[in-house]
Protein backbone atom coordinates (compact mmCIF):
# COMPACT_ATOMS: atom_id res chain seq x y z
CA UNK A 1 0.00 0.00 0.00
CA UNK A 2 1.07 3.30 -0.66
CA UNK A 3 0.25 5.81 1.59
CA UNK A 4 -1.02 8.77 0.31
CA UNK A 5 -4.00 11.78 0.83
CA UNK A 6 -6.21 9.39 -1.17
CA UNK A 7 -5.31 6.18 0.82
CA UNK A 8 -6.38 7.98 4.25
CA UNK A 9 -9.62 9.13 2.78
CA UNK A 10 -10.42 5.93 1.08
CA UNK A 11 -9.41 4.31 4.64
CA UNK A 12 -11.29 7.02 6.43
CA UNK A 13 -14.15 6.54 4.73
CA UNK A 14 -14.44 3.29 5.51
CA UNK A 15 -14.08 3.02 9.41
CA UNK A 16 -10.48 2.49 8.83
CA UNK A 17 -10.81 -0.82 9.26
CA UNK A 18 -8.89 -1.94 5.92
CA UNK A 19 -5.49 -0.75 7.00
CA UNK A 20 -2.92 -3.53 6.43
CA UNK A 21 0.90 -4.35 8.55
CA UNK A 22 3.00 -2.06 7.28
CA UNK A 23 5.50 -5.21 6.56
CA UNK A 24 5.29 -8.98 7.38
CA UNK A 25 6.24 -10.58 9.94
CA UNK A 26 8.19 -12.75 8.25
CA UNK A 27 9.58 -16.47 9.21
CA UNK A 28 13.32 -17.63 8.84
CA UNK A 29 14.56 -19.00 5.66
CA UNK A 30 17.05 -22.00 5.94
CA UNK A 31 19.44 -19.42 4.39
CA UNK A 32 19.74 -16.26 2.38
CA UNK A 33 22.86 -14.46 0.16
CA UNK A 34 22.62 -11.57 3.20
CA UNK A 35 21.92 -11.76 6.37
CA UNK A 36 21.88 -8.37 8.87
CA UNK A 37 21.81 -8.63 12.75
CA UNK A 38 20.54 -5.89 14.44
CA UNK A 39 16.96 -4.68 13.37
CA UNK A 40 17.85 -1.57 14.24
CA UNK A 41 18.09 1.72 12.07
CA UNK A 42 20.94 1.07 10.45
CA UNK A 43 20.68 -2.89 10.05
CA UNK A 44 17.20 -1.65 8.21
CA UNK A 45 19.09 0.88 5.97
CA UNK A 46 21.37 -1.25 5.06
CA UNK A 47 18.81 -4.03 3.75
CA UNK A 48 17.11 -1.35 2.11
CA UNK A 49 20.02 0.43 0.24
CA UNK A 50 21.08 -3.83 -0.71
CA UNK A 51 17.69 -3.68 -2.59
CA UNK A 52 17.39 -0.31 -4.14
CA UNK A 53 20.70 0.12 -4.92
CA UNK A 54 22.02 -2.88 -5.57
CA UNK A 55 19.45 -5.52 -6.37
CA UNK A 56 20.09 -7.34 -3.49
CA UNK A 57 17.30 -9.02 -1.79
CA UNK A 58 17.31 -12.14 -0.96
CA UNK A 59 18.11 -10.68 2.53
CA UNK A 60 17.23 -10.89 6.04
CA UNK A 61 17.62 -8.54 8.65
CA UNK A 62 17.42 -10.71 12.21
CA UNK A 63 16.10 -8.71 15.40
CA UNK A 64 16.02 -10.23 18.89
CA UNK A 65 13.15 -8.03 19.86
CA UNK A 66 10.62 -6.05 18.26
CA UNK A 67 11.47 -3.12 15.55
CA UNK A 68 12.30 -0.34 17.30
CA UNK A 69 13.39 -1.41 20.70
CA UNK A 70 16.34 -0.85 20.69
CA UNK A 71 18.94 2.04 20.30
CA UNK A 72 17.10 3.69 16.86
CA UNK A 73 13.97 3.96 19.46
CA UNK A 74 16.42 5.14 22.45
CA UNK A 75 18.07 7.85 21.22
CA UNK A 76 17.04 12.29 21.47
CA UNK A 77 16.53 12.14 17.90
CA UNK A 78 19.07 14.25 16.91
CA UNK A 79 20.52 14.82 13.35
CA UNK A 80 23.41 17.30 11.98
CA UNK A 81 26.56 17.31 9.77
CA UNK A 82 28.75 19.99 12.41
CA UNK A 83 31.68 17.81 12.46
CA UNK A 84 35.88 18.68 11.94
CA UNK A 85 37.53 16.01 10.48
CA UNK A 86 38.10 15.04 6.85
CA UNK A 87 36.67 11.64 7.62
CA UNK A 88 33.92 12.46 9.01
CA UNK A 89 32.37 15.59 7.11
CA UNK A 90 31.33 14.09 4.45
CA UNK A 91 30.21 11.02 5.98
CA UNK A 92 27.87 12.88 8.02
CA UNK A 93 27.08 15.89 5.59
CA UNK A 94 25.70 13.27 3.28
CA UNK A 95 23.55 11.25 6.08
CA UNK A 96 22.26 14.87 6.56
CA UNK A 97 21.25 14.88 2.50
CA UNK A 98 19.46 11.65 2.43
CA UNK A 99 17.55 12.62 5.84
CA UNK A 100 16.38 15.81 3.54
CA UNK A 101 14.65 13.45 1.01
CA UNK A 102 14.16 10.64 3.20
CA UNK A 103 10.06 10.93 3.85
CA UNK A 104 9.65 10.91 0.03
CA UNK A 105 12.06 8.29 -0.84
CA UNK A 106 10.34 5.59 2.16
CA UNK A 107 6.85 7.18 1.55
CA UNK A 108 6.68 7.38 5.26
CA UNK A 109 6.34 10.50 8.12
CA UNK A 110 9.58 10.79 9.76
CA UNK A 111 8.60 13.72 11.06
CA UNK A 112 12.21 15.08 9.79
CA UNK A 113 12.18 18.83 11.60
CA UNK A 114 15.52 21.09 9.94
CA UNK A 115 14.95 23.55 13.35
CA UNK A 116 18.64 23.75 13.05
CA UNK A 117 21.56 22.75 15.71
CA UNK A 118 23.21 25.29 17.87
CA UNK A 119 26.24 24.79 19.89
CA UNK A 120 26.87 27.54 22.88
CA UNK A 121 30.39 28.55 23.87
CA UNK A 122 31.57 30.24 26.49
CA UNK A 123 34.96 30.98 26.46
CA UNK A 124 38.05 32.39 24.17
CA UNK A 125 39.35 28.74 23.55
CA UNK A 126 35.50 27.38 22.68
CA UNK A 127 35.12 30.32 20.52
CA UNK A 128 38.16 29.76 18.22
CA UNK A 129 37.61 26.14 18.44
CA UNK A 130 34.11 26.59 16.82
CA UNK A 131 35.50 29.12 14.08
CA UNK A 132 37.91 26.43 13.78
CA UNK A 133 34.95 23.81 13.37
CA UNK A 134 32.88 26.15 11.00
CA UNK A 135 35.27 26.90 8.20
CA UNK A 136 35.94 23.07 8.12
CA UNK A 137 32.47 22.63 8.02
CA UNK A 138 32.24 25.49 5.21
CA UNK A 139 35.21 24.16 3.20
CA UNK A 140 33.17 20.50 2.80
CA UNK A 141 30.22 22.82 1.50
CA UNK A 142 28.23 22.61 4.87
CA UNK A 143 26.22 25.36 6.52
CA UNK A 144 27.49 26.93 8.93
CA UNK A 145 26.85 30.46 10.95
CA UNK A 146 28.94 32.16 14.01
CA UNK A 147 26.42 33.51 15.73
CA UNK A 148 27.66 36.54 18.69
CA UNK A 149 25.68 37.76 21.53
CA UNK A 150 22.77 40.20 19.90
CA UNK A 151 22.10 37.28 17.50
CA UNK A 152 21.46 34.77 20.05
CA UNK A 153 19.61 36.78 22.77
CA UNK A 154 17.04 36.92 19.48
CA UNK A 155 17.45 33.38 18.68
CA UNK A 156 17.13 31.74 21.98
CA UNK A 157 16.09 34.81 24.83
CA UNK A 158 15.58 32.62 27.20
CA UNK A 159 18.94 31.08 28.32
CA UNK A 160 20.79 32.97 30.83
CA UNK A 161 22.99 35.76 29.56
CA UNK A 162 23.07 37.77 32.78
CA UNK A 163 23.89 35.58 35.51
CA UNK A 164 25.43 32.35 34.62
CA UNK A 165 28.78 30.80 35.72
CA UNK A 166 29.73 30.48 32.30
CA UNK A 167 28.32 33.16 30.26
CA UNK A 168 27.21 32.53 26.89
CA UNK A 169 30.12 34.46 24.32
CA UNK A 170 28.47 33.15 21.03
CA UNK A 171 27.11 30.14 18.95
CA UNK A 172 27.85 28.07 15.74
CA UNK A 173 24.82 27.66 14.45
CA UNK A 174 23.54 24.65 11.70
CA UNK A 175 20.28 25.65 10.35
CA UNK A 176 19.38 22.49 8.21
CA UNK A 177 20.13 20.47 11.71
CA UNK A 178 17.12 19.36 13.62
CA UNK A 179 15.57 16.44 14.69
CA UNK A 180 13.79 13.38 13.48
CA UNK A 181 11.22 10.93 14.82
CA UNK A 182 13.39 8.08 15.80
CA UNK A 183 11.24 5.07 15.96
CA UNK A 184 9.26 6.26 12.73
CA UNK A 185 12.71 5.74 10.87
CA UNK A 186 12.99 2.05 11.98
CA UNK A 187 9.57 1.59 10.61
CA UNK A 188 9.99 3.53 7.39
CA UNK A 189 13.00 1.70 6.46
CA UNK A 190 11.05 -1.78 7.46
CA UNK A 191 8.28 -1.06 5.10
CA UNK A 192 10.32 0.25 2.60
CA UNK A 193 13.08 -2.54 2.79
CA UNK A 194 9.93 -5.61 3.28
CA UNK A 195 8.22 -3.59 0.15
CA UNK A 196 11.63 -4.80 -1.67
CA UNK A 197 11.63 -8.51 -0.50
CA UNK A 198 13.74 -8.58 2.28
CA UNK A 199 12.60 -10.47 5.04
CA UNK A 200 12.47 -8.62 8.25
CA UNK A 201 12.59 -11.14 11.25
CA UNK A 202 12.00 -10.23 14.72
CA UNK A 203 12.17 -11.82 18.03
CA UNK A 204 14.75 -13.90 16.79
CA UNK A 205 18.19 -13.83 19.17
CA UNK A 206 21.48 -14.69 17.50
CA UNK A 207 23.31 -17.18 19.78
CA UNK A 208 25.84 -18.34 17.89
CA UNK A 209 28.22 -17.44 14.57
CA UNK A 210 28.91 -21.02 12.84
CA UNK A 211 32.41 -20.06 11.49
CA UNK A 212 34.00 -23.36 9.01
CA UNK A 213 37.14 -22.91 7.88
CA UNK A 214 38.09 -19.20 8.83
CA UNK A 215 34.56 -18.23 7.14
CA UNK A 216 31.07 -17.08 8.61
CA UNK A 217 28.41 -19.16 7.00
CA UNK A 218 25.54 -18.58 9.28
CA UNK A 219 24.18 -17.49 12.51
CA UNK A 220 22.53 -19.72 15.37
CA UNK A 221 19.45 -18.39 16.38
CA UNK A 222 16.43 -18.83 19.03
CA UNK A 223 14.44 -19.66 15.72
CA UNK A 224 16.99 -22.38 14.22
CA UNK A 225 20.46 -22.09 12.22
CA UNK A 226 19.98 -19.36 9.15
CA UNK A 227 22.84 -19.60 6.13
CA UNK A 228 24.32 -16.47 5.06
CA UNK A 229 26.38 -16.29 2.06
CA UNK A 230 27.66 -12.91 3.83
CA UNK A 231 27.23 -11.83 7.30
CA UNK A 232 26.74 -8.23 8.41
CA UNK A 233 26.72 -7.59 12.44
CA UNK A 234 24.88 -3.92 13.15
CA UNK A 235 24.30 -4.48 16.38
CA UNK A 236 25.14 -1.09 18.21
CA UNK A 237 25.93 -1.46 22.54
CA UNK A 238 26.10 -5.37 22.05
CA UNK A 239 28.43 -5.37 18.94
CA UNK A 240 30.95 -6.47 21.20
CA UNK A 241 28.57 -9.77 22.30
CA UNK A 242 27.89 -10.94 18.98
CA UNK A 243 31.05 -10.74 17.65
CA UNK A 244 32.71 -12.12 20.04
CA UNK A 245 30.70 -15.34 19.11
CA UNK A 246 33.31 -15.55 16.57
CA UNK A 247 36.08 -15.23 18.12
CA UNK A 248 36.20 -11.57 17.78
CA UNK A 249 37.70 -9.29 20.23
CA UNK A 250 36.51 -5.29 19.34
CA UNK A 251 37.73 -2.09 20.12
CA UNK A 252 34.72 -1.24 22.01
CA UNK A 253 33.16 -0.51 25.19
CA UNK A 254 29.35 -0.55 26.05
CA UNK A 255 28.16 2.47 27.92
CA UNK A 256 24.69 3.25 28.98
CA UNK A 257 23.14 6.72 27.37
CA UNK A 258 20.39 7.95 29.33
CA UNK A 259 17.63 10.24 27.81
CA UNK A 260 14.86 12.50 29.08
CA UNK A 261 11.66 13.82 28.45
CA UNK A 262 9.71 16.35 30.40
CA UNK A 263 6.27 17.58 30.89
CA UNK A 264 4.43 18.86 27.60
CA UNK A 265 5.24 22.94 27.53
CA UNK A 266 4.32 25.74 25.19
CA UNK A 267 6.63 26.16 22.26
CA UNK A 268 9.92 27.62 24.00
CA UNK A 269 13.18 26.00 22.40
CA UNK A 270 13.01 27.17 18.33
CA UNK A 271 16.13 24.20 17.52
CA UNK A 272 18.80 22.21 19.34
CA UNK A 273 20.68 23.32 21.61
CA UNK A 274 24.02 22.29 22.90
CA UNK A 275 25.76 23.63 26.45
CA UNK A 276 29.41 24.42 25.71
CA UNK A 277 30.16 24.22 29.35
CA UNK A 278 29.21 21.11 30.68
CA UNK A 279 27.54 18.36 28.60
CA UNK A 280 24.00 18.90 28.41
CA UNK A 281 21.68 19.19 24.70
CA UNK A 282 17.79 19.58 24.58
CA UNK A 283 15.51 20.19 21.84
CA UNK A 284 11.36 20.43 22.22
CA UNK A 285 9.37 17.88 20.72
CA UNK A 286 6.13 18.46 18.69
CA UNK A 287 4.45 17.39 21.54
CA UNK A 288 5.51 20.18 24.13
CA UNK A 289 7.79 17.66 25.98
CA UNK A 290 11.36 18.98 26.22
CA UNK A 291 14.24 16.16 24.92
CA UNK A 292 17.84 16.21 26.56
CA UNK A 293 20.23 13.91 27.65
CA UNK A 294 24.11 14.17 28.70
CA UNK A 295 27.16 12.27 29.74
CA UNK A 296 27.42 7.94 29.51
CA UNK A 297 27.02 6.81 32.57
CA UNK A 298 30.74 6.03 33.63
CA UNK A 299 30.29 2.44 33.99
CA UNK A 300 30.65 -0.79 31.07
CA UNK A 301 27.05 -1.92 31.10
CA UNK A 302 24.37 -3.55 28.82
CA UNK A 303 21.50 -2.40 30.35
CA UNK A 304 18.72 -0.11 28.64
CA UNK A 305 18.83 2.05 32.59
CA UNK A 306 21.01 4.12 34.13
CA UNK A 307 21.52 5.44 37.80
CA UNK A 308 20.46 8.46 39.29
CA UNK A 309 24.11 10.94 39.36
CA UNK A 310 23.97 10.97 36.04
CA UNK A 311 20.30 11.94 36.20
CA UNK A 312 21.67 14.76 38.29
CA UNK A 313 24.49 15.73 36.39
CA UNK A 314 22.49 16.20 33.24
CA UNK A 315 20.05 18.05 35.47
CA UNK A 316 22.30 20.54 36.52
CA UNK A 317 24.05 21.02 33.24
CA UNK A 318 20.34 22.03 32.00
CA UNK A 319 19.52 24.56 34.84
CA UNK A 320 23.16 26.12 34.34
CA UNK A 321 22.04 26.66 30.98
CA UNK A 322 18.60 27.87 31.40
CA UNK A 323 17.43 28.16 35.73
CA UNK A 324 13.63 28.48 34.71
CA UNK A 325 14.27 24.66 33.86
CA UNK A 326 14.00 23.89 37.79
CA UNK A 327 10.42 24.34 37.57
CA UNK A 328 9.57 21.40 34.91
CA UNK A 329 8.85 18.22 36.25
CA UNK A 330 10.50 15.01 34.35
CA UNK A 331 7.95 12.84 33.19
CA UNK A 332 10.11 9.96 32.01
CA UNK A 333 13.64 8.73 31.07
CA UNK A 334 15.06 5.62 29.26
CA UNK A 335 18.81 4.41 28.30
CA UNK A 336 20.31 3.20 25.22
CA UNK A 337 23.43 0.94 25.23
CA UNK A 338 25.91 2.81 23.49
CA UNK A 339 29.13 1.42 20.76
CA UNK A 340 31.65 3.26 22.32
CA UNK A 341 34.84 3.02 20.03
CA UNK A 342 38.60 4.03 21.17
CA UNK A 343 38.94 7.41 18.58
CA UNK A 344 35.01 8.34 19.00
CA UNK A 345 34.54 7.55 15.20
CA UNK A 346 32.30 4.38 13.95
CA UNK A 347 33.95 1.22 12.33
CA UNK A 348 32.55 -0.01 8.82
CA UNK A 349 34.80 -2.82 7.71
CA UNK A 350 35.17 -6.26 6.44
CA UNK A 351 36.29 -8.12 9.37
CA UNK A 352 39.34 -11.25 10.11
CA UNK A 353 36.34 -13.74 9.42
CA UNK A 354 36.10 -14.10 5.77
CA UNK A 355 32.50 -12.67 4.66
CA UNK A 356 31.64 -11.50 8.35
CA UNK A 357 31.24 -7.86 8.03
CA UNK A 358 31.27 -4.95 10.86
CA UNK A 359 29.11 -2.10 11.60
CA UNK A 360 29.45 -0.90 14.92
CA UNK A 361 31.51 1.97 17.34
CA UNK A 362 28.67 5.00 17.06
CA UNK A 363 29.76 6.42 20.39
CA UNK A 364 27.17 9.27 20.62
CA UNK A 365 26.51 9.31 16.60
CA UNK A 366 24.49 6.80 15.55
CA UNK A 367 21.20 7.74 14.62
CA UNK A 368 21.92 10.88 12.87
CA UNK A 369 24.12 8.31 11.18
CA UNK A 370 21.51 6.21 10.17
CA UNK A 371 21.04 6.53 6.41
CA UNK A 372 24.80 7.22 5.66
CA UNK A 373 25.81 4.20 7.39
CA UNK A 374 23.47 1.83 5.83
CA UNK A 375 24.25 3.19 2.65
CA UNK A 376 27.97 2.85 2.77
CA UNK A 377 27.43 -0.67 4.84
CA UNK A 378 25.15 -1.83 1.70
CA UNK A 379 27.91 -0.92 -0.22
CA UNK A 380 30.60 -2.76 1.21
CA UNK A 381 28.51 -6.18 1.59
CA UNK A 382 27.46 -5.58 -2.05
CA UNK A 383 30.84 -4.73 -3.43
CA UNK A 384 33.18 -5.98 -1.11
CA UNK A 385 34.80 -3.21 -0.75
CA UNK A 386 34.52 0.03 2.18
CA UNK A 387 32.23 3.16 0.42
CA UNK A 388 35.04 6.13 -0.55
CA UNK A 389 33.03 7.89 2.31
CA UNK A 390 33.43 5.56 4.87
CA UNK A 391 37.05 4.91 3.96
CA UNK A 392 38.31 5.89 7.37
CA UNK A 393 36.49 3.98 9.34
CA UNK A 394 38.55 1.14 8.93
CA UNK A 395 38.83 -1.92 11.95
CA UNK A 396 42.55 -1.79 11.37
CA UNK A 397 42.82 1.91 12.03
CA UNK A 398 43.66 1.37 15.70
CA UNK A 399 46.39 -0.75 15.14
CA UNK A 400 48.22 1.25 12.15
CA UNK A 401 47.86 5.08 13.91
CA UNK A 402 44.96 6.56 11.39
CA UNK A 403 42.62 7.15 13.84
CA UNK A 404 39.97 9.48 13.61
CA UNK A 405 40.04 11.43 16.83
CA UNK A 406 36.74 13.87 16.59
CA UNK A 407 36.94 14.52 20.27
CA UNK A 408 40.65 14.68 20.55
CA UNK A 409 40.79 12.25 23.73
CA UNK A 410 42.10 9.37 22.35
CA UNK A 411 41.55 5.83 24.02
CA UNK A 412 38.83 6.80 26.96
CA UNK A 413 35.32 6.22 26.06
CA UNK A 414 34.09 7.18 29.81
CA UNK A 415 35.67 10.75 28.72
CA UNK A 416 33.56 11.00 24.90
Amino acid sequence: MRYSIFSLLGHALAGNRRWTPAWRDAAPKAGYDIVIVGGGGHGLATAYYLARMHGITNVAVIEKGWIGSGNVGRNTTIIRSNYLLPGNVPFYEWSLKLWEGLEQELNYNAMVSQRGTLNLFHSDSQRDAFVRRGNSMRLHGVDAELLDVPALRRLVPFVDFDNARFPIRGGLLQRRGGTVRHDAVAWGYARAADRLGVDVIQNCEVTGIRVERGRAVGVETSRGYIAAGKLGLACAGNSSRVASMAGLRLPIESHVLQAFVSEALKPVIPCVITFGAGHFYVSQSDKGGLVFGGDIDGYNSYAQRGNLPTVEDVCEGGMALMPSLGRVRLLRSWGGVMDMSMDGSPIIDRTPVDQLYLNAGWCYGGFKATPASGWCFAHLLAKDGPHPLAAAYRLDRFAAGRVVDEKGQGPHPNRH
